[in-house]
């Protein structure tokens, strides 16, 4: 694949087919008839949740059943499923889904029952046009048509064969919503955003699809659409061999077989060239928005040191140049004509926006913006797992087959709102990843049985005994309090005598006297109520608080211990993230971080809007990235303004009613994209800045 030059845009590149015109014009007239907007039948909008809250529908624009992989040759081993292209903003994604046990057997009769692992193998889950660099269609004179789909990382799906026709139509909607050109080497290729700029160029250039992967090192850390099949990392070659069997792994490529140490050799002489490529093309796409007054980004300017610098010097020698990756920029204001005193204050306060850190260069971000560039390239995020793809990670009795990959799901993209009250579940720990049906079923049962008696203890405390139990006395008074101040603003919670504000208060007293050591605290509520609201279930919804409370505990502590740890660490992550503004808050004497405590203590509860929190717990849950992926939100929040922060010389009252100012203004989904960034940046050193047993890791057991 690599090497191909010169791609053109033919108007005829899905036309040119007198049948597929016609099945066009009833597809229209069909939609329209039935109140479409002219999508391909089948296609329908979903509503998910955007940043703000509100609905933000994504659109199915592609659907066609029956679509399957051919692991070996044998027909009776065949797995269809469902290809879907779904189209989310700006961006647009593909899936294929296999179908489950049950509806293989009673959608589609000829469909086998595949094992359960080979089903969840072949998944392939919400991969970006983003990712793909070429789609090879073969439509042979006899036989099914087929796709495989080429990513950039040089790797391809195993092909993906129609059953009943529709790869034409699929092309069709790939081109409505991306750049879509037939290459000039092979009239069967379509390339994917392939265009004459020198980023494509670049990677052209690269040749990275002329070389074989290393399979056992992709097998742990592959890109996030890549299947790889860890029992044999051999990667079958041959077009034949992608047709016919792809028992050894899923791994597909085009082209010869390789020989190992010529291809280590051609990565290392490629990866050589990575950086001046990135540099180069980068400047140049953005080069227009620059002349269009747009923020402007200056990838070459030399970093600016600031008083550290020989500290820094000494600690980054093993560590990768944040600059280096061109991840980060930075805002400027727009051009007027202003004197040059006035011009050179811009110019040095621009200077200080980029910070050296114990990792790297960063380029801040001005948190003015809103649409301000991301401390990483911001990737197009997948849309929310759903009930289909939900089940590939079951196994036929029910246990979660890969744990980390549903983990890594859940971070990047969430969970659909109908789902939420089975997933979180395993994310909250209240149900074990290799359990079966039968035994959540059985656990569900027991646990209930176990809340009713939980509860009976203080239900049954007369008012007799309760005048001599000042300790129940004082901690139901407070749970009332509380909970009728907790999301009255939610249809869930809002009126008078609701239902649901009852159980928030049972559910409180009863954990009470569950954990009588650590009782009832302020802001136990603010974590129960997202979980009430999902679970709509009193006993589940106990359950899943309890063990929330197993890592959450420590924050609520008499001796704020946990806070402390955690207050620490920032502090830490700070220091090592962005040391000028660590050297600002020691200046001022705000070193104890306490204007961030309200975020740790209830994650972020009042910090967004309630659709929003549900997201972002889900992220925190996953433990994906860290168990202490808070505390790089935090660290991603103050970066954003730090430039408000000290350029008003905020002391602690100051900054502590900014900080508290903030709520309901920050933006989600960039934070959580520059809290990746940090994490990914800090690596091993980040780690270090927490202490093991930091909440809300388990803690740490101590051995005689």
């Amino acid at each position: 694949m690599g090497g191909q030059s010169g791609p053109t845009m033919d108007s005829t590149d899905f036309i040119d087919e007198a049948d597929y015109k016609v099945a066009q014009n009833t597809s229209s007239s069909n939609s329209h008839g039935q109140g479409g907007s002219g999508q391909v039948p089948g296609a329908a909008k979903v509503k998910s949740f955007n940043g703000s809250g509100s609905p933000d529908p994504y659109e199915v624009v592609y659907v066609k059943d029956n679509v399957s992989v051919h692991p070996t040759q044998y027909a009776s081993e065949r797995i269809s499923g469902k290809l879907r292209l779904i189209k989310q903003g700006a961006s647009l994604f593909m899936t294929w889904i296999p179908y489950n046990a049950q509806a293989s057997g009673r959608r589609m009769p000829s469909v086998v029952k595949a094992s359960e692992k080979d089903r969840n193998l072949y998944t392939i889950r919400a991969v970006s046009l983003a990712e793909m660099r070429s789609i090879r269609r073969h439509t042979p004179p006899f036989g099914l048509q087929y796709i495989i789909i080429v990513l950039t990382s040089g790797l391809a799906f195993p092909p993906l064969y129609f059953h009943t026709g529709g790869v034409r139509e699929f092309l069709s909607t790939m081109r409505a919503h991306a750049l879509l050109v037939r290459s000039n080497d092979d009239p069967n290729v379509y390339l994917v955003n392939d265009v004459q700029d020198p980023l494509q160029r670049s990677l052209t250039s690269l040749e990275l699809t002329e070389v074989a992967p290393v399979a056992p090192v992709i097998a742990e850390e592959a890109p996030y659409p890549v299947i790889v099949k860890k029992e044999d990392p051999k990667p079958v070659t041959g077009e034949s061999s992608m047709a016919s069997s792809s028992l050894e792994t899923s791994v597909f490529r085009q082209g010869q077989r390789r020989e190992p140490a010529r291809d280590i050799i051609n990565v290392l002489e490629k990866f050589s060239m990575v950086t001046k490529f990135a540099r180069d093309t980068t400047a140049h796409l953005f080069g227009e928005s620059r002349t269009l007054g747009n923020s402007e980004m200056d990838f070459d300017r030399a970093p600016t040191r600031l008083h550290n610098e020989a500290r820094t010097s000494s600690s980054t020698s093993a560590l990768p140049d944040v600059n280096k990756v061109q991840e980060a920029t930075v805002e400027h204001e727009p051009a007027t004509a202003v004197d040059v005193s006035q011009k050179q204050r811009e110019d040095k306060r621009d200077a200080e926006d980029e910070a050296t850190t114990t990792v790297g260069t960063f380029e801040l971000v001005d948190g003015t913006q809103n649409d301000s560039p991301a401390l990483v390239w911001g990737r197009a995020r997948p849309p929310p797992l759903g009930h289909e793809e939900w089940v590939t990670f079951l196994d036929n009795k029910g246990r979660v087959v890969d744990p980390k990959a549903l983990k890594k799901r859940v971070f990047h993209g969430g969970v659909e709102p109908n789902l939420r009250r089975e997933v979180w579940k395993f994310l909250l720990g209240h149900f074990k990843f290799d359990s079966t049906y039968s035994e959540r079923e059985a656990l569900v049962a027991s646990k209930r049985e176990e809340y009713k008696v939980l509860q009976t203890q203080w239900k049954s405390v007369s008012e007799d005994q309760a005048k001599r139990f000042a300790k129940f006395r004082e901690r139901k008074h407070r749970v009332e309090k509380d909970v009728v101040r907790t999301d009255r603003t939610i249809p869930f919670y809002e009126g008078d005598d609701n239902v649901n504000v009852n159980v928030l208060r049972d559910i409180l007293v009863t954990y009470s006297f569950y954990n009588f050591d650590l009782g009832y605290c302020q802001g136990m509520s603010d974590l129960l109520s997202p979980i009430l609201y999902v679970m709509e279930d009193e006993s589940e919804s106990f359950w899943c608080f309890a063990a929330l409370m197993e890592r959450m505990a420590p924050n609520f502590h008499r001796d704020q211990s946990g806070m402390q740890a955690q207050l620490l660490a920032l502090s830490k992550l700070v220091e090592l993230l962005d040391n000028p503004l660590h050297d600002y808050f020691k200046q001022n004497e705000c070193l104890n971080y306490f204007f961030c405590f309200r975020w740790i203590l209830i994650c972020f509860k009042r910090e967004f809007d309630y659709n929003n929190v549900l997201r972002l717990w889900e992220v925190l849950w996953s433990h994906y990235l860290s168990e202490h992926f808070h505390l790089y939100m935090c660290v991603a929040i103050l970066k954003r303004h730090r430039r408000k922060i000290m350029d008003e010389q905020m002391e602690f009252d100051t900054l502590l009613k900014f900080i508290n100012e903030l709520s309901g203004h920050i933006e989600l989904e960039s934070t959580l994209r520059d809290a990746e960034a940090l994490c990914l940046f800090s690596g091993q050193r980040g780690v270090a800045c927490i202490p093991p047993g930091t909440p809300p890791s388990l803690p740490v057991l101590e051995t005689e």
